[in-house]
């Protein structure tokens, strides 16, 4: 605290003086001195004993810093034999209990009550704006004329690198959305749905798992690792309502047939 201080009126003599300096003619400076003497450079020693503070002297305070006490060092130095443990018991063996131990009795983190709830069914998924999906058409991140899958995104740097349970289209900047795009989305809201279809495109919700979305986004890894891509899980008749598909594997990159077309084809098949 004292050398802060010293410091501090160091520092406030010569601002005062440059100052002085700056108001005072040239010709008053040269026939008397100054009522303060003019700062030294930094890191010297000024006129009245005191250092200015700079890189090459700065340092701790006179006893902020200790050295780590040496134990066992004989009766003389205070810390001998049993270094301040005591005499027998568990601290003194050098194997204290663990933190929040409470010699077996129910330690306090279990016996207080607990508070809010978790729901273990809960999704969370990414959110995609219609806005920033133009903004990307135009600068040529993404192609108008590929589908738009969640790896699409993912690659062009739209959601980030966590996907945790996929991506949920919203409704930002629907008013001046007008491209024909077609996307496989977890989730859309409503609003993004209609100006999708307004604009003569096409959301499919598809139902991915976590493994599942690692193999559409990264299946580099399980190329590395000389593993096969899983295969594509169905949702549970709970989550069958929320979606359109079974997400495919690996990423798709053209739109799925429609369902009418299938027999069509297979019927020309057996002709």
């Amino acid at each position: 605290m004292r050398a802060w201080l010293q410091r501090k009126a160091c520092e406030t003599m010569a601002a005062y003086t440059k100052r002085q300096m700056q108001m005072r003619p040239v010709s008053c400076i040269a026939e008397g001195p100054t009522p303060y003497p003019a700062p030294t450079s930094l890191g010297r020693s000024s006129p009245t004993g005191l250092k200015l503070l700079a890189l090459n002297n700065l340092r701790d305070n006179k006893g902020a810093t200790k050295e780590k006490r040496r134990l066992g060092r004989g009766i003389g130095s205070g810390r001998g034999k049993t270094c301040g443990r005591g005499h027998k018991g568990q601290k003194a063996r050098g194997r204290n209990p663990r933190l929040g131990f409470e010699g077996g009795q129910t330690p306090l983190r279990i016996r207080l009550p607990r508070r809010g709830f978790h729901n273990p069914f809960s999704l969370t998924f990414k959110p995609l704006n219609l806005k920033s999906v133009t903004e990307s058409v135009d600068m040529g991140v993404l192609d108008p004329n590929d589908l738009i899958t969640m790896k699409t995104l993912k690659d062009a740097g739209l959601v980030g690198k966590q996907i945790k349970d996929g991506v949920k289209l919203l409704g930002s900047g629907a008013n001046q959305f007008s491209l024909p795009l077609h996307f496989e989305v977890s989730r859309v809201s409503k609003k993004a749905k209609a100006a999708v279809e307004a604009a003569g495109g096409s959301v499919t919700r598809v139902h991915y798992t976590k493994l599942g979305l690692k193999a559409l986004t990264n299946p580099e890894w399980f190329a590395k690792k000389g593993r096969l891509l899983p295969r594509a899980a169905r949702p549970t008749p709970k989550m069958a309502r929320q979606v359109d598909e079974v997400g495919r594997l690996p990423a798709p990159m053209s739109r799925p047939q429609a369902a009418e077309s299938a027999p069509q084809a297979s019927e020309t098949q057996e002709s």
